[in-house]
């Protein structure tokens, strides 16, 4: 239906502004949110953060990020699930450094919202929203899955991976801080009695994430579909702002392009996209949206501001 030689990117003048006014206005907003808000936040994934939980992987595996090391081939499941086990607890189990999501909270709190989100962090629970408002599609850093799968379940992994940190040698503070051991080197495996295994089959578990054909889709993810497809029937007939942040063109089957159509098809809809550098809008809906360039935590930020 929409192609790329039909997109608008350009920013829509006076975007700050017309967005206040559709989000005042809005009976109802569905948010899509994409990487890019939590790298907004501070959940990076190079740079300083890296080097300071990774920086024994990057020596002796070169590797320069920690998506990359999350590929990488272990030799053992106890050198695997001490990577995974730091990568996990500071990207699920520590708060993230900017308030972005909490800007966002505030500023839908009192409106009949939902969210979609691609992310795997726990972020937007975190910062208060209605786990009965969100819908996450890919997975959950907390939590654990059969690798075969043998069976449709995922376990909550918090206890098990605060084992394996410390294990390594880290501390973790009062406020949920980790904490590299301080003058040496963390142990660069856990012990094997760490390693998880499926209670029902006795296989190796993995992260419940949609790397591949394997990801379990358990009741919690087909419950949370259902919400939100019971959602969007509910609201398809009111004033609807379909708000996207930082969501790029990986998955954009998941909600960019979703939220165009519906855009397209509901009347009484419009949809922001809130990017940094990739705003852009099908001119079909162009009169229905609202595009705004920039770091999505300092729109945000802005428009709390705005509202007061």
């Amino acid at each position: 239906m929409f192609g790329h030689k039909t997109m608008e990117s350009n920013d829509t003048p006076n975007g700050i502004f017309k967005l206040q006014e559709a989000l005042a206005c809005a009976d109802t907003i569905i948010i899509g949110a994409g990487a890019g808000l939590s790298a907004s936040s501070g959940f990076t994934y190079t740079g300083e953060r890296f080097e300071k939980y990774f920086s024994d992987f990057a020596e002796k595996y070169h590797f320069k990020d920690m998506y990359s090391g999350g590929f990488y081939p272990y030799e053992t499941r106890e050198e695997h699930w001490a990577y995974w086990s730091r990568y996990i607890y500071i990207n699920r189990y520590m708060n993230p450094p900017k308030p972005v999501y909490r800007s966002l909270f505030e500023l839908v709190q009192d409106k009949d919202y939902f969210v979609l989100t691609t992310n795997v962090d726990h972020c937007f629970q975190k910062n208060g929203f209605d786990k009965h408002r969100l819908f996450y599609t890919q997975g959950d850093y907390g939590l654990f899955q059969c690798s075969q799968p043998c069976h449709c379940s995922t376990y909550e992994n918090e206890e098990q991976i605060r084992k394996m940190v410390k294990a390594q040698g880290y501390q973790i503070k009062e406020n949920g801080i980790l904490v590299p051991p301080e003058g040496q080197t963390p142990e660069r495996k856990i012990p094997a009695d760490l390693v998880p295994y499926c209670p029902k089959c006795g296989k190796p578990m993995s992260m419940n994430l949609r790397a591949d054909d394997t990801f379990v889709e358990d009741e919690g993810w087909h419950m949370a579909a259902e919400r939100y497809t019971e959602f969007l029937r509910r609201h398809q007939n009111k004033k609807v702002l379909f708000l996207e942040l930082a969501v790029g063109f990986n998955t954009p089957g998941i909600i960019k392009f979703p939220f165009w159509r519906m855009t397209n098809e509901w009347r009484d809809a419009s949809y922001a996209c809130l990017n940094y550098g990739e705003a852009s809008a099908p001119k079909e809906i162009i009169r229905k949206s609202i595009l705004i360039n920039g770091d999505v935590g300092e729109i945000l930020r802005s428009l709390r501001y705005s509202f007061g």
